[in-house]
């Protein structure tokens, strides 16, 4: 840390002097934003884990302080909360017959809240985005679909869901189950999952509003770019400086529509267009609302539709029948995959104590695993992200000193 502290020092003087002869242009002064952002970058847990852990812990002390600054000024609004959030709490604890609403109402609140808040995580990322689609989402509507074919019926408890889906004790014709039948199961937690992912693309927008009207020189990378993007537009050459382009002039022109065909499709660059509305001063229900629509809604119903279509029991069964023909390997591989199938539909039926044996399948301890290391992953990039957020607030302190010498 001392070293960092010393190559600091070494840089600022080294700047000063520049300052002093001359020589100091725009050109030098880019290329020292590089080498910052490269050591910044730099600041991650497996390479200085003291530095960063140091970083991390200052740079949630200063957020906690805007923070608690932030609410002290709207003093009005927190007491209100308080209140409303006081009544609440009555509510819950008063013996009386609205009790049967009250505990269905925090059932439906904490399920959709889950979903939400996994969706929020998924698409506001803090550098990396935990994937919640495919290690929650896709997984969820995966099993309600293999359980609505393996008891031809959704008439199982609404959701949230007990520990386990039991099919329902009712006599069903055998192929009766239909593919609206399912999306309508999965519909709430589905949408709820894309409302999430349309609230975590409101940071770009909100920075890029932001500093389009202070006129202040922007302090995020991400925004920094689409401004040399804009200043090189008739000089880009490469595939992915075309593909920002057209986003952000599909949003540009044609406004409410052209946001909404971007949040409607799987769209990595999405976060180009919150840049490019708050930039170019979209009214902030003309963005939310068409991502909203898009997300939630859209491209909600095209990605249930391929997880459904996708493990539907015909198309199951010939997977698996499929990796057994892989010559040498198929058969080894063909064994879990039948037995994680077959302990399912034993769970559906509630025949615990059939012969069949209950072990852990080595698909679902993998599995497990993998969320284990996906979680573990995004909180380490949590703490990497903050304390290069430390770092710059440093970098931008010394550039201000730098300006007034």
């Amino acid at each position: 840390m001392a070293e960092n502290g010393t190559d600091c020092d070494q840089r600022r003087g080294g700047m000063i002097k520049e300052q002093h002869n001359g020589n100091f242009t725009d050109s030098s002064l880019s290329e020292r934003k590089r080498r910052d952002r490269e050591e910044r970058l730099n600041i991650v847990l497996w390479r200085q884990p003291l530095v960063t852990l140091q970083y991390f812990f200052l740079e949630t002390l200063i957020n906690s302080k805007e923070w608690t600054i932030k609410l002290w000024h709207r003093r009005s609004i927190l007491v209100s909360f308080l209140l409303m959030l006081a009544v609440l709490t009555a509510t819950y604890y008063i013996e009386g017959t609205h009790q049967q609403y009250v505990r269905y109402m925090e059932k439906k609140f904490f399920w959709c809240a889950y979903w939400v808040g996994l969706g929020i995580l998924s698409s506001v990322g803090l550098g990396t985005g935990l994937h919640t689609f495919l290690l929650y989402l896709g997984p969820h509507i995966a099993s309600v679909t293999l359980a609505a074919y393996e008891c031809n019926s959704v008439n199982f408890p609404e959701p949230p869901y007990p520990d386990q889906i039991i099919c329902p004790d009712e006599e069903t014709t055998e192929g009766s189950i239909s593919l609206w039948a399912i999306i309508s199961k999965v519909r709430l937690e589905a949408c709820m999952w894309g409302a999430g992912t349309a609230i975590g693309e409101l940071p770009p927008y909100f920075m890029a509003r932001a500093a389009r009207l202070s006129g202040a020189e922007p302090d995020d990378e991400e925004y920094q770019e689409f401004e040399e993007m804009l200043e090189h537009a008739e000089t880009a050459q490469d595939f992915a400086s075309r593909a920002k382009l057209a986003v952000q002039n599909l949003v540009q022109k044609i406004g409410f529509f052209g946001i909404l065909a971007c949040a409607s499709i799987p769209n990595p660059l999405f976060d180009l267009a919150g840049i490019t509305c708050g930039h170019f001063l979209v009214p902030f229900w003309t963005f939310f609302g068409a991502t909203l629509i898009g997300k939630a809604v859209i491209k909600m119903h095209i990605q249930k539709l391929f997880v459904i279509i996708t493990f539907s029991k015909h198309i199951v069964e010939q997977m698996v029948s499929l990796i057994g023909a892989i010559p040498s390997i198929g058969p080894s591989l063909q064994k879990p995959f039948q037995e994680y199938l077959e302990a399912q539909r034993i769970k559906l039926h509630h025949r615990s104590d059939s012969g069949v044996p209950q072990g852990e399948n080595w698909l679902s301890w993998m599995f497990e695993k993998l969320v284990i290391v996906m979680v573990c992953y995004f909180i380490l990039s949590i703490i990497n992200s903050m304390a290069q957020s430390y770092a710059k607030r440093l970098q931008q302190k010394m550039y201000s000193e730098e300006k007034t010498k």
